[in-house]
Formats: structure tokens, sequence, C-alpha cells
């Protein structure tokens, strides 16, 4: 421990833990890469290195994927093997001799997985990503004499019932320790690096991942885009000038109920270090019979191929897999794969596209993105939804060639997003 250095406020929380200044719950929130996750996790195992073997830990994250990511293996960095264990498969680990299970809370059933245990201590990553009855069945189970709760959390809504029920609730204040990070506070990153990554976080997750205040998504969601469209144009006499494409993929929305089907067509560069919009085309759908739409959806694929390279994949809406069976048959002669969108959470597609746009790493050939152009435009949050974000889906804006164009790039979403200039 002595040989590690800390940051200012990182040494503050460490004078806490010496002078016995944690208490039941100790939260620890604030801006992304703030230095808390890295300094929790250094709390948490030399807290429960001083606690009874013959005590049950646990440690939880949104998911058992992201706790491996986000804490096991940077634990088992810092701590070497010979100290930290683990497995994610059997669901458990040893950390200085002491029993450690792992659990994901991915959403509202994940309570019953810790019903009946008792804990002499947790951990949790990400805290506003759990469901609020995984966090109350949780503490529930802090029932051994000491337990204790350390967790890290960026701020969400202002409505979130981490806040309101725990964090300004006055009836915890004897029980409750908590303390903001902030970026700045992080004295071990590069000045340049900050400052880029200050840009990457636009409107509501500049406010929350950035400032580290609890606020609501409202107004525009690319307003960054907004303000300045041409910035993000290449042009197409800028065509011949276009780097190198990794992956050329195309992704589809099939219209319905007075939508219309929306195609749209990116590039994503070496190591996905920047995404492309190339082209994008809204077909109506009312009147369109499968054997039109496949093939104005053929011409489309045929003139992206033409242009710009061979196509990596057509990513459609898994909602239609009959319509998905004959594009399939349809698109055979150019070698066009078809596969199903992921869906990811929509929130989590946005984030990467605002993340893009602000980086200065998201480009378009506007010419030929007119509709996605608007698209960008005309998205709002939903101010009529209330404790959490919500794009607004009301028929007022072109949500159809928004979900194509995610569609198109959200398979790489994890890498383009960890991706820095």
């Amino acid at each position: 421990m002595d040989k590690i250095a800390f940051t200012a406020k990182q040494n503050e929380l460490i004078r806490a833990f010496k002078q016995d200044r944690l208490k039941r719950l100790n939260i620890l929130e604030g801006s992304v890469r703030s230095g808390k996750t890295w300094i929790s996790l250094i709390l948490w195992a030399v807290w429960v290195a001083s606690r009874p073997k013959d005590y049950l830990y646990m440690m939880c994250a949104k998911s058992l994927q992201t706790l491996k990511r986000n804490c096991l293996l940077p634990m088992q960095e810092l701590f070497g093997k010979r100290n930290f264990t683990f497995s994610v498969n059997k669901k458990e680990g040893v950390l200085f001799g002491r029993k450690i299970m792992l659990e994901g809370a991915n959403d509202q059933r994940s309570e019953g997985k810790i019903r009946g245990i008792t804990l002499g201590g947790a951990y949790c990553d990400e805290l506003t990503l759990f469901p609020e009855d995984f966090f109350t069945m949780l503490l529930s189970r802090l029932s051994e004499p000491g337990a204790k709760l350390i967790a890290t959390t960026n701020p969400d809504v202002p409505t979130h019932w981490l806040l309101t029920e725990y964090l300004k609730n006055e009836n915890l204040t004897d029980d409750l320790f908590r303390m903001f990070f902030h970026i700045d506070d992080n004295t071990t990153l590069p000045a340049e690096y900050v400052e880029s990554l200050k840009k990457e976080y636009t409107g509501v997750y500049y406010d929350r991942f950035i400032r580290g205040d609890w606020v609501v998504a409202n107004g525009a969601i690319y307003k960054v885009f907004s303000d300045n469209p041409s910035a993000y144009n290449v042009g197409i006499t800028a065509i011949s000038a276009l780097p190198h494409f990794d992956y050329i993929n195309i992704g589809l929305d099939f219209g319905g109920n007075g939508s219309q089907h929306a195609l749209v067509a990116s590039g994503i560069t070496h190591n996905c270090g920047e995404l492309y919009a190339l082209k994008t085309e809204r077909i109506p759908a009312e009147g369109m019979t499968p054997q039109a739409l496949y093939k104005r959806v053929y011409d489309f694929c045929e003139d992206i191929q033409t242009r710009f390279g061979k196509i990596s994949a057509l990513y459609a809406d898994s909602a239609e897999q009959t319509l998905i069976a004959g594009l399939r048959l349809a698109l055979k002669p150019l070698g066009v794969i078809v596969k199903n969108s992921l869906k990811r959470q929509i929130n989590d597609r946005i984030y990467a596209t605002t993340m893009l746009m602000g980086g200065g790493r998201f480009f378009m050939i506007s010419e030929d993105c007119g509709s996605l152009i608007n698209a960008f435009k005309g998205a709002v949050w939903d101010d009529k939804v209330i404790g959490k974000d919500e794009r607004l889906d009301d028929g007022t804006s072109d949500i159809d060639t928004l979900d194509a164009f995610e569609y198109s790039f959200e398979k790489f979403i994890p890498q383009l997003i960890r991706s820095e200039k």
C-alpha cells in the first residue's frame, strides 16, 4: 500500500478509513475517470482483509461481465493471484482468504438470487444501474456485525431511487458516508486526455459524467450536431479521400403503421477509430410489397458496394423474421449477409453516438444523408417520462432512420466508445 501513489481525493478516502469514519453505507459518486473505482477496490480489499474469515462477502455489478472488466481483473492486477482469485462461471472468488460471492443485478428478478444469505459486506459497481429491489434485498442481507456496503456510481436522473431514498434521506445520516469525485481530482491523467474526454461527453452526459450532477435529460438529444451540422460533413467531392473502412454495414428498420422503412449505410475505420454515415434512404411502407422492398434494398446495397466496397453485413430489425428470410434470398447474388439487429438499449446507442460526435470521431456524406440529418435535428428527450431517460417516439421525429443508423454500428459500440484518437 505504501508504494501506491494516491491523488489528494483518494488520500482523503483512505484517511476516512483509517480514522474509522466509514459508515454502514459508503457511496463514492461523481465523474467518469475520476479515480473513484480504482480507490474503491483498494478500500474494499483492505477492509475485507481486516474482517472475519468466516463471514461471506459479495461483489456485484449490472452484469457479471461488467464486474469482471471493471473490478475483478483490476483487483487481481492490484493484489496478485496469491491474494485474489475468482471464477465468473462459479460466481465466487477468494480475497485474502475470505469467500466472495459474485452476482449480476441485471433486472428485477435478480433480487431472488440473494435471498436467504447472510453477508458481512458487499461491493457494488455502478450502483445507479441496479434495480431498486435488488439493492433493498442486498441491504437486508448485510446482517453480520459491522457489515458495510461500498459502492461507486455516476449520477442519473434527480428522481432516481438511489438519490431520493438514500443519498438525500435525512434519516440515514448516521448510516451514510458519501464522497464526491470530480474528473479534475484525478491528477494522474494527462491534461490533454482530460480535455478530450470533456469534449466527448455532450448534453446530459456532460452534466452527469463530467460535472457529476443529477440532472434530467431534456430538449434536443444531439444538440452538439444540430448546433453545427457542417462540422461533420465530408462532402461528396471528398469521397475519393475517405479512409479505408474495416467494416461497411447497412442498418434496416422496417416501417409500419404510418412510418417508413429506413436504410442507413455506415463505415467504420481501422480499430474502430471513426464512424462515417455514407448514405440513407427512406422507403414508404404503405402499399409496398415485400418484393418491391427487396428490390429497393438490393439497389441500395449495390450502390454502396460500387462506391465504397464490400458490405460486411446488413443488420435488419429482428422483429420481422419473415421479411428477413426473404431479404437473405434477395441479396444473395450480391453476397450481402443479412443478420438480426442486436437491439441494444436505445440509450446505449444514443450515448455512443453523442460520444463519437463530441469527440470528433463521427462524419457523414451530408448530400447522401439528408434523412439522418433531419433525424438528428428532430430527436428530443420525452419530457413526459419521469424517472428515466427516454427518446420521444410519437411520430413527430424520424425514429426509423435513427434506429436503422444505430443498427448499422451497434455491434461495435464497445470498441467504438473505448477507442481514442
